[in-house]
């Protein structure tokens, strides 16, 4: 478990993974939980899981309920570099939720042996670009579709 100040990133395990993929419901989580990203988290995790690696849900302390997703893509690669995403219900949108799930994330990451975090988000969600911003990531290229962001340790 990864605690932040007002949030607890739990690993999101093969069980979990199952009953969001199945379309189970869960008191735990938020009415708007899970999102269509929630669900291809959860997919990644069925297919490839890693104990380190992988996916956790965002829960809300206040709130007790989980929120959203955020996670790796997998371990890291041969120079110490690992693909992040996340995502969050919409009512907790705004809050700067993603920015501080993301910072615990990175604090995470780097305490292992990962030297870079890669990240990308859609050219028009301006929205995300700020959360990466917020938890100190800079934009280093641009495609058609997408901006990428690194942080390096």
């Amino acid at each position: 478990m990864i605690p932040t100040e007002r949030l607890r990133l739990h690993p999101l395990d093969t069980d979990g993974a199952r009953a969001i993929v199945d379309g189970q419901r869960d008191d735990r989580w938020h009415a708007e939980f899970p999102r269509d990203d929630d669900r291809d988290a959860a997919g990644m995790v069925l297919e490839r899981y890693h104990e380190i690696f992988g996916s956790f849900v965002i829960v809300e302390c206040a709130s007790e309920l989980v929120v959203g997703t955020i996670g790796f893509f997998g371990p890291p690669d041969a120079s110490g570099t690992v693909v992040v995403g996340y995502g969050l219900v919409r009512a907790a949108r705004g809050s700067g939720y993603a920015s501080e799930a993301l910072r615990g994330l990175v604090e995470f990451a780097f305490a292992r042996d990962v030297r870079r975090i890669v990240a990308d988000t859609e050219r028009d969600n301006v929205a995300s670009q700020r959360v990466l911003e917020k938890a100190g990531f800079s934009r280093t290229h641009s495609t058609d579709e997408v901006h990428w962001y690194a942080l390096v340790r």
